[in-house]
């Protein structure tokens, strides 16, 4: 049987991890994914991180332990899920944008009826629906053992790096409109299930 990852294996620079996720099985509940798309962010010293300013209610999962599970709401309507990594005490997580469904197709496709194969998790809100994380999961570790409902299974085979690609994440961008777009976004070259890529909008001031 495979070994789940350990919680040492998350605790590192969230831009270790990210990259290395790539080809990992996300286990939920008996849906397995397997991770083609992701984001990477560096807490208090990354504007695009929901840690930037800090610890807060919302945002206490990301300081740590390591190897949890940060389920956030977002547009009003969607769920996303981040594995946080990084030392204890030390805000970092990475997003899991996309990937495809390589078990439990029956159920992913009961919460997603009518979508193709490729779509199912083509996208971080799709993702969470496919796998059935709500905001209830916030919290839940993923490195709780065998029988645990959450695991990160390492790949069934090698990644090849010459087909990992980075650039801009998903609609961020940098701090105080300085216009840096920060390459922690990560995915697997030729995958169909990879999301587009979108810009940030930037925003209009108003008065």
């Amino acid at each position: 049987m495979t070994q789940a990852l350990p919680r040492a294996w998350f605790g590192r620079d969230p831009l270790e991890v990210a990259p290395e996720l790539l080809g990992c099985t996300l286990a939920v509940r008996g849906v397995g994914l397997r991770i083609t798309e992701v984001e990477a962010y560096r807490g208090e010293s990354d504007p695009g991180s929901h840690g930037f300013r800090g610890r807060t209610p919302r945002t206490a999962v990301m300081f740590g332990p390591p190897g949890h599970l940060y389920v956030y709401f977002t547009y009003g309507m969607h769920w996303c899920a981040n594995l946080v990594c990084a030392s204890d005490g030390v805000c970092g997580a990475v997003l899991v944008r996309a990937g495809e469904v390589v078990d439990g197709l029956e159920v992913a496709l009961e919460r997603r009826p009518g979508v193709r194969d490729r779509d199912l998790a083509r996208g971080p809100a799709r993702l969470t629906r496919a796998l059935g994380i709500t905001g209830e999961d916030d919290g839940a570790d993923v490195c709780g053992g065998d029988d645990a409902p959450f695991a990160v299974l390492p790949p069934t085979a090698p990644v090849d790096p010459a087909r990992v690609r980075s650039g801009p994440r998903v609609g961020v961008s940098g701090a105080g409109g300085d216009g840096v777009l920060y390459p922690w976004r990560y995915w697997l070259d030729g995958e169909p299930s990879v999301s587009p890529y979108r810009a940030a909008k930037p925003r209009v001031r108003r008065g």
